[in-house]
């Protein structure tokens, strides 16, 4: 008779279904290929659980406190950044995104590390706030929750959610404020202090223009901004770009499609049936998380071969206030199977978003940029219906470039298809020498100035009529003309706009 996980396991295991899906997705980003991101991933997952254990029980000298520790999942996507360091000091960075390797060897990375007084304003001021509420302020700006599921997940009550919501982000402003205003910094940094501080108090108040030309030019201050900003909607940003580091933006984007399909946007009225009854939303996915449970201890014992005592203090009612049976917060995968198994080593969980081919080693023979391979795949996409005689094109494409800066850009995508398809590959042409770097909800290749974007798992089908959409980051040198020449699965699309 196998024996039955014991409490210990049981706690680690709600940690891992809580949090794994959110490790998985950043380490995809940091890394080359699949296989080198479930093993970043598993070992920062290891880290991350001995760093919680250490902040559980280990006093500040002289205090008697416990030092502050960060929210489960940002501690976890810290400790995912971490290893990804580990693995470039330790001759591993070939394995690693070529652009998270030059980061690794910045100036901005030392922040990260470097004295408490000069790190990222987000870092301190989320690390300063109790446990509970750097809890929700995390879930619900950066995870992109419904307020009603982030209620029952943190044991509140949601019909005061909004108002404890409006309550932390205000704590968490106050705490930036004080932050900001000891944090080592030059004279002129100094003089516009106060007034940085009055001009985002309000959305109505104007900026002047010599604080804006600061702004501009002095990231330690436009930080500062960004956090004491609390309208506009540029918290989430602040908060996964300090906490997170690199990569922050693709990560906030990616979870935020991820829960837009995990929760069923896309349908009319499925957003709001999603915020209103969060119970409904969890039933829906109760027998996966039955399999991943058991999955999880596996990988906790046999994978990670770590052993995580259950957290005290504040965090030591883990399993019992919030419950072993909870949904992922973490990017959509296909359905679990019924009878779960662990994955072996050298393959990637089934919760992953993207797929990527592992990019050769940068000590052998020089890249080539603009020679990138295909996605692989048995069979084409196939496309099950054909639109109407009506002389309707097979799609119609919208790009909009949400933000751009001197040497980069983000931009989505959206494609509304005619017919229903089984799968799909959108494929498009850049003018000015364009080069996509990070895509999110599809895979990337690229072959000179033709990009080519294929289905992640979980969104291959579209019904007809129904939308695909993703979002990458890409380079420009000296012009960024929107792209042309759409074609999904081969045939021609209009361009919406």
């Amino acid at each position: 008779m196998p024996d039955l996980p014991t409490p210990q396991d049981a706690t680690e295991a709600a940690l891992f279904s809580e949090c794994w899906d959110a490790v998985l997705a950043y380490a995809d980003l940091c890394t080359s290929g699949s296989t080198a991101a479930a093993q970043l991933g598993r070992e920062a997952f290891a880290h991350g659980i001995r760093e919680a254990r250490a902040a559980e029980t280990g006093p500040i000298r002289g205090t008697g406190r416990r030092p502050a520790r960060l929210p489960r999942i940002p501690l976890l996507l810290t400790a995912v950044r971490t290893t990804a360091a580990a693995w470039e000091e330790e001759g591993q960075g070939h394995r690693l995104d070529p652009d998270l390797r030059l980061w690794l060897n910045s100036d901005n990375a030392a922040r990260y590390t470097g004295p408490p007084l000069q790190r990222p304003l987000a870092l301190r001021g989320l690390r300063d706030l109790q446990q509970p509420d750097a809890e929700l302020l995390w879930f619900a700006e950066v995870e992109a929750l419904p307020l009603p599921l982030v209620a029952r997940r943190l044991g509140l009550d949601p019909a005061g959610a909004a108002e404890e919501l409006q309550q932390v982000r205000t704590l968490f402003r106050e705490r930036c404020h004080r932050n900001h205003l000891d944090t080592p910094m030059d004279a002129r940094c100094r003089s516009y202090a106060r007034l940085l501080d009055a001009v985002t108090r309000s959305a109505a108040a104007e900026t002047p223009g010599d604080l804006s030309r600061h702004l501009a030019t002095c990231v330690q201050c436009a930080e500062a901004a960004a956090c004491l900003r609390l309208h506009g909607g540029g918290l989430p940003g602040a908060l996964a770009g300090g906490v997170i580091g690199w990569g922050g933006l693709a990560y906030l984007e990616r979870r935020r499609r991820a829960a837009e399909v995990r929760l069923g946007a896309g349908r009319p009225g499925a957003a709001d049936q999603a915020a209103g009854e969060p119970e409904e939303a969890e039933q829906k996915a109760r027998a996966a998380r039955n399999g991943l449970l058991v999955a999880a201890v596996l990988v906790s014992v046999l994978a990670l071969g770590v052993s995580l005592m259950p957290f005290g203090g504040e965090g030591g009612d883990l399993g019992a206030r919030e419950g072993v049976d909870r949904q992922p917060v973490a990017d959509p995968g296909p359905s679990l199977p019924s009878a779960p198994s662990l994955p072996p080593a050298t393959s990637k969980p089934d919760t992953r978003n993207t797929q990527k081919t592992e990019r050769p080693d940068p000590s052998g023979a020089p890249e080539d940029k603009n020679r990138h391979t295909e996605p692989q795949g048995t069979s084409s996409p196939t496309h099950r219906a054909e639109p109407g005689e009506s002389g309707e094109p097979a799609c119609r494409v919208e790009y909009d470039l949400v933000n751009q800066w001197p040497d980069g850009f983000q931009a989505t995508v959206t494609v509304t298809s005619a017919g229903s398809l089984d799968s799909w590959r959108l494929a498009w042409s850049f003018r000015d020498g364009q080069q996509v770097g990070q895509m999110w909800d599809a895979s990337v290749a690229q072959n000179g100035s033709r990009v080519t974007a294929t289905a992640a798992d979980y969104n291959k089908a579209v019904p007809a009529g129904g939308d695909l959409a993703f979002g990458f980051l890409a380079s420009w040198h000296g012009k960024n003309s929107p792209p042309y020449d759409f074609e999904l699965n081969g045939r021609a699309c209009a361009k919406s706009g």
